[in-house]
């Protein structure tokens, strides 16, 4: 997955400004997430492509990089 396409669904989510949304952006501390809107935004990246993320490595996502290279890793 691009960054990009990463980068609008959590802008969706969250409704924050895209600027905002870097790959070194923290969910909670910069995103203002919590973790079920870190579920969310996962959630909708497994239905768009069709993946599978496993719970017990969500709880290890803090920044937008550790999702991208979590979700590229599913793929």
């Amino acid at each position: 997955m691009e960054f990009e396409k990463l980068r609008d669904i959590i802008v969706d989510v969250l409704s924050v400004n895209p600027d905002e949304v870097k790959p070194d952006s923290k969910f909670i501390d910069d995103l203002g997430a919590d973790s079920l809107d870190v579920y969310q935004i996962i959630m909708a990246v497994e239905e768009e492509l069709d993946i599978e993320v496993k719970d017990e490595d969500l709880e290890k996502i803090e920044t937008v990089q550790e999702a991208l290279d979590l979700i590229n890793q599913a793929v």
